[in-house]
């Protein structure tokens, strides 16, 4: 299951997008330095990289697969390729198995692995991570005819909300929406028939996931998402961000450098578009 292989990334945008527009993150900050002390996040303080190589599996669209022409492509591939290419790199982009894709990292086989891995402590352990790129929030799904709702416990209060049971957002459900009418199933599929049906007026579920279902035949056009993401990292994990070797600090900074720009110029959100076209994050 799809919740399983991307550890903590439960099935699934953004805590959601940190960087395009999610929840806020307060985070403090230093008093600005000194005009003549350098920045050591720069890339231009640091030795460049000739090329960098990157893993990924092939499995897992549209994130990173083979698409008809046997060409490997996905959201996580296109990163990859515009990193290397804001740090003027070459780019090796190689695909393996999931499960031997941090081994392969430890042993120093590759530079760096790109395969929605969310940052977890078990993670930490082995591997270290750059700034994340993307999250995995929570998101509510109504009826289109429903109108705009303020998805709030005070705003669903005695609203029927269909949930997968046993899942992290049945747990937030109970949690924070006490006063709704929440319905377990015990399948996505059949909470998202709840829905479509009219025995449940909303959905909560993975944003992504819902982001596809949404975009998809399946939801026979009934719905949109209602309100905003919900991303506390408690209950829908610490974000996605790129793995990369504890002795090679060097390649954080300069990713991390990548990354900012990509999100300063409008290209990461570009990378975004193309790939969801009902934004989960």
């Amino acid at each position: 299951m799809l919740q399983t292989k991307r550890s903590a990334v439960a099935l699934l945008f953004v805590g959601l997008l940190a960087w395009s527009g999610g929840l806020p993150r307060v985070v403090a900050q230093a008093p600005p330095a000194s005009s003549s002390a350098a920045d050591p996040a720069e890339p231009q303080q640091i030795p460049r990289r000739v090329a960098i190589r990157f893993l990924t599996d092939s499995d897992y669209p549209p994130f990173n697969y083979y698409d008809e022409d046997n060409v490997l492509t996905g959201f996580n591939v296109d990163v990859a390729r515009a990193v290397c290419l804001e740090l003027a790199a070459a780019c090796d982009i190689q695909v393996r198995p999931w499960s031997e894709l941090l081994p392969a990292l430890r042993r120093g086989e590759t530079d760096a692995v790109i395969a929605s891995h969310a940052v977890s402590s078990n993670a930490l352990k082995i591997v270290d991570f750059t700034d994340r790129y993307y999250h995995t929030p929570a998101r509510f799904a109504g009826k289109r005819s429903a109108g705009r709702l303020d998805a709030t416990p005070e705003g669903f209060e005695g609203k029927k909300i269909a949930v997968t049971k046993g899942t992290a957002h049945e747990a937030y459900l109970r949690t924070f929406f006490r006063d709704s009418s929440i319905r377990a199933f015990d399948t996505p599929e059949l909470a998202r028939d709840a829905l479509i049906s009219g025995a449940t007026d909303l959905l909560f579920d993975d944003g992504i996931a819902l982001a596809f279902w949404l975009n998809g035949t399946a939801s026979k056009a009934c719905c949109e998402f209602k309100g905003g993401p919900f991303g506390e990292p408690k209950y829908f994990g610490d974000g996605v961000a790129i793995a990369v070797n504890r002795e090679d600090p060097q390649l954080k900074m300069l990713i991390n450098a990548a990354l900012k720009r990509m999100r300063e110029s409008g290209r990461y959100e570009e990378l975004v578009l193309r790939y969801f076209l009902v934004r989960a994050f």
